[in-house]
C-alpha cells in the first residue's frame, strides 16, 4: 500500500491552545460561547431605520439564537415588522429590540455534549410559543424556540405540549438517535 505525504504549514497551525476561535464561536475546556466581538456589534446597533437594517440586526442575532433562551418569542415583535408593509419602528419594538440586546450580552456558555452521559430535552409550550432546551448534566447544550402559526393557537394545552416535544425530537434528532434521553414537561398526562 502506498503511503500518504500529508504536509501542515506552521505559520497556519496553533498547538497547545486553551480556547480556539470557529465561526464566530470560542471554543474551549468550559464550553461553547458567543464571540465577545460579535456581541459588542449587536450592542452597538443603532435602532433600525429601514427593513434591510432590521433584517441584517436580526439576522446576526439569530445566528447566536441557540445561546438564548425564548429566542422566538424576544425577537417576535421585530419578526413580525419583516412582513410584507408591515415596517414602522414604534414602542414594542424598540422595547424588543433592547431586550433582545440585552440577553444576548448575557448569553451562557453551553456545554459539549458528552455522548457517554444521557441527554435532557425540557419542552414547554405557552400560549405564542414552544420552547426546548437540551441539556446534560443540568448544563445547557442548546436552546430552541419558535412562534406558534396562527392555527396552532388553536390547539389545546396538551397539543401545544406535544408539539413542543415533538419540535425538540426533530431539532435535536442528531443527539438523540440511537442514545438514551429523558424528556422533561410540565403537563403531567405526558
Amino acid at each position: 500500500m502506498e503511503s500518504q505525504s500529508l504536509y501542515a504549514k506552521r505559520s497556519k497551525c496553533k498547538f497547545g491552545m486553551t480556547e480556539v476561535l470557529y465561526l464566530g464561536h470560542v471554543i474551549s475546556a468550559q464550553g461553547v460561547q458567543v464571540h465577545q466581538e460579535k456581541i459588542q456589534a449587536i450592542l452597538d446597533w443603532p435602532p433600525p431605520k429601514t427593513l434591510s437594517e432590521l433584517r441584517g440586526f436580526f439576522g446576526l442575532c439569530s445566528y447566536y439564537r441557540r445561546f438564548v433562551k425564548g429566542f422566538s418569542q424576544l425577537g417576535a415583535p421585530l419578526t413580525d415588522l419583516t412582513k410584507k408593509g408591515s415596517f414602522h419602528w414604534h414602542a414594542q419594538a424598540q422595547q424588543s429590540f433592547d431586550k433582545l440586546k440585552e440577553f444576548m450580552s448575557t448569553c451562557p456558555i453551553l456545554a459539549v455534549p458528552d455522548f457517554t452521559h444521557p441527554f435532557i430535552l425540557e419542552c414547554d409550550a405557552s400560549g405564542e410559543g414552544i420552547g426546548v432546551v437540551l441539556m446534560q448534566d443540568p448544563h445547557p447544550i442548546a436552546f430552541e424556540s419558535r412562534k406558534l402559526l396562527r392555527v396552532e393557537w388553536l390547539y389545546s394545552i396538551y397539543d401545544k405540549e406535544m408539539l413542543a416535544i415533538i419540535h425538540a425530537l426533530t431539532k435535536f434528532r442528531q443527539y438523540l438517535v440511537g442514545e438514551k434521553f429523558v424528556v422533561r414537561t410540565d403537563h403531567n398526562s405526558l
